[in-house]
């Protein structure tokens, strides 16, 4: 393992590197997919001593890391599911990252659950969240809080007065889940990794009955290759099945993809100092708080098309719509709604029809000589999915594995990020930032500030904000493009930063210049910065016309009309 020297930066010197690394090298472990269960992979495998690439044909969390309910979360619910085991191990999660392993990232986030039966759903309720307690979710935040009709009106007056007869305040964590998942790969390119976007694997190698490695083909300029490994690990969530046919191998499990669409409004249409959590007829609704936001979520439903751009359609707008207003003294309309998103959750196919009772577990096999596959799962338990997929491989590795050390491995930017906090009016004062948005850039960064902020040395415009979206500074563009691995403007708009969703305008109105700041890194001409504008222009368009689409069938056609940002993708080979 070489420990990158280079403080995981994802640059385009890094990327052409990276390309000629993955031609010549052989690899204990290719990891197929840069979601966050994927990028864990290759963290947990770097940091066990292992020769590790990482390869994803778009973008770090395109798919379902980037559109989650943004929640570190026990999973309450599923204690009246009697998964206990789940809970527990989720709990520890969320305390590893609350404390240790991402304190910049992740944040505690308070809930009102409001009670509406008498005698009964109180002690009940009360019963599952002293658990939920007790299983080690109090450790790093508050316990629960009982609190009477009066009192969680005050903390919550949004609400009916005829929609609870008292609640119960509990706490769970919270963070951007692209960035996370982003910055855990850029922990495991520090520890060694070779991280590679924007690169799609296109077929399988074999000798004899083993998988012994990929072909490659770069989604930029059309390049291919072939990369040598001991083992490969599909880490594709939603593309499971698509990988696995790819392979020739016949797979142990089935994915199914289930569609969760959330809303995003501006924070003062709802008068509250706690988020909010909501019995449905099939689930739990969630109103969360989200910088100066809510977000609401989300829906539950199968999803049979386009994996890559899944679309939220008026009727599941409408749902979201209809489960917050049936509370809110205020109703929320579609003119309040800031940004949606529609993500796929990659479950297991269980006996169950119904999408939501499909199980989270993961599950992870050894599907044949060379090749394991993982899915299932929740965005909480990444690193526990991790581990597992490396044990499964072990196998197909030469010499005796390590045990896994990513309990005790902090992300890049968590070292030192408590100190700052306490410096945040010196920070402030050197660079002529004010202390919130320093604040902001610690919650985003932790200590890279330091790396993002000398990019302005010099060039004191780029600590300016965005004009058309004031809570981004200029140099946190020129970062996603330097450092960040961003390649393309639906890179930095959607991912990097979250401006697509938190803006009524979905990014347009600061499309240019965001174009134009990535494009000084990226040494893009006038027409590719023309293109990316255009291209991005499109995207936003077809969403939006797929929200006003009746169903699924139509909504996907809609956004299917928008072209994509990576030319060169293909439709994988078949297997022969």
């Amino acid at each position: 393992m070489n420990a990158d020297t280079t403080g995981g930066r994802l640059g385009t010197a890094d990327r052409e590197e990276a390309w000629q690394r993955l031609g010549k090298e052989t690899f204990d472990l290719v990891v197929i997919g840069g979601g966050v269960v994927g990028a864990g992979t290759a963290l947990d495998a770097a940091t066990r001593g292992l020769r590790v690439a990482l390869i994803e044909a778009r973008d770090l969390a395109s798919g379902t890391s980037s559109r989650s309910s943004k929640l570190f979360h026990g999973g309450l619910r599923y204690l009246e599911q009697l998964e206990f085991g789940l809970v527990r191990e989720a709990l520890r999660e969320r305390e590893l990252l609350l404390t240790r392993l991402a304190p910049h990232l992740v944040k505690p986030v308070s809930f009102l659950y409001p009670l509406t039966r008498r005698v009964w759903e109180r002690p009940y309720t009360a019963a599952g969240l002293f658990l939920y307690d007790s299983m080690g979710g109090a450790r790093s935040v508050p316990g629960q809080k009982h609190l009477s009709r009066a009192g969680a009106l005050r903390m919550a007056p949004a609400l009916k007065r005829n929609a609870l007869i008292g609640g119960i305040r509990y706490y769970d964590a919270q963070a951007d889940d692209a960035r996370h998942t982003m910055t855990v790969a850029r922990t495991a390119a520090h520890y060694g990794a070779v991280v590679r976007t924007s690169t799609q694997v296109v077929g399988f190698t074999r000798e004899a009955d083993r998988v012994s490695g990929v072909r490659i083909h770069d989604v930029e300029d059309g390049r291919s290759l072939e990369v040598q490994a001991n083992a490969v690990i599909n880490c594709t969530g939603v593309w499971t099945d698509e990988l696995q046919r790819l392979s020739g191998s016949r797979g142990r499990f089935r994915v199914r993809a289930s569609k969760g669409v959330h809303i995003v409004v501006p924070r003062d249409r709802i008068v509250s100092e706690t988020g909010l959590i909501l019995r449905t007829e099939k689930s739990v609704l969630f109103v969360i708080p989200w910088r100066n936001h809510w977000i609401v979520g989300t829906t539950d439903t199968d999803w049979n098309l386009d994996l890559a751009h899944p679309a939220a359609t008026k009727h599941d707008i409408d749902y979201l719509l209809e489960h917050v207003n049936s509370v809110l003294a205020t109703p929320l309309t579609h003119d309040d709604i800031e940004g949606v998103y529609a993500g796929l959750r990659p479950l297991l196919a269980g006996e169950s029809e119904e999408t939501s009772k499909l199980s989270r577990e993961h599950a992870v096999a050894r599907v044949s000589p060379g090749l394991v596959a993982i899915a299932g799962g929740k965005y909480t338990t990444y690193r526990v999915m991790a581990a597992d997929a490396v044990d499964a491989a072990s196998p197909d590795l030469p010499g005796r594995l390590q045990p896994s050390i990513t309990d005790k491995v902090p992300l890049l930017g968590a070292d030192g990020y408590h100190a700052l906090v306490n410096q945040v009016d010196q920070l402030g004062a050197r660079h002529g930032l004010h202390p919130y948005r320093v604040r902001h850039l610690l919650d985003r960064y932790g200590s890279l500030v330091h790396e993002v902020l000398e990019l302005a040395d010099g060039r004191p415009e780029l600590l300016k904000p965005l004009t058309a979206a004031p809570d981004y500074l200029c140099v946190e563009v020129v970062y996603a493009a330097s450092h960040e691995g961003a390649l393309h403007l639906e890179d930095t708009l959607a991912r990097r930063t979250r401006i697509s969703i938190e803006y009524p305008h979905r990014g347009v109105d600061c499309a240019e210049q965001v174009a134009g700041l990535m494009g000084e890194v990226l040494g893009w001409t006038q027409e590719t910065v023309a293109r990316e504008i255009e291209v991005y222009k499109a995207r936003v368009e077809a969403e939006r016309d797929s929200q006003t689409q009746p169903d699924d069938q139509a909504a996907d056609a809609s956004r299917a009309a928008a072209p994509e940002a990576r030319p060169e993708l293909k439709e994988p080979e078949p297997a022969s």
